[in-house]
């Protein structure tokens, strides 16, 4: 089969996900003074359905940019002044609403450093548009 070809063939594209994986980045985050006074690491990874919509032309248009997807969560960690993972989980997951097409948004993030014997502690989501 040839690179890029787009006639017609017997299948169907029924499914799309968009997969950014361990994004790591710091930010200031955590229950007590001591713990947000020091940026802690983080992993993040994201996983987006959407509505299938085939690339027909080659387009960047015609798919989710995931290099806006990425700089939008950076920014959200960036800016962050909430205590809990939880909460910041559903920062991330609602910015990763910014395109119609998206329509579910499963997403793991992690504190990397917050014990010294765990390799990484946090929470998993899943929400999905209204």
């Amino acid at each position: 089969m040839a690179s890029g070809n787009t006639t017609a063939t017997n299948s169907k594209l029924t499914e799309q996900k968009l997969i950014v994986r361990d994004l790591s980045l710091s930010c200031h985050i955590g229950l007590t003074e001591e713990e947000r006074l020091r940026t802690q690491r983080l992993k993040i990874s994201l996983e987006l359905t959407l509505n299938p919509v085939p690339v027909l032309n080659d387009e960047i248009d015609e798919t989710i940019n995931y290099g806006i997807l990425v700089k939008k969560v950076r920014n959200v960690c960036l800016e962050t002044k909430v205590k809990l993972l939880e909460t910041l989980a559903n920062d991330i997951s609602e910015t990763c609403f910014f395109d119609d097409r998206i329509k579910v948004v499963h997403m793991r993030i992690e504190k990397l450093d917050r014990y010294p014997d765990v390799a990484g502690v946090g929470i998993e989501i899943t929400r999905t548009r209204s």
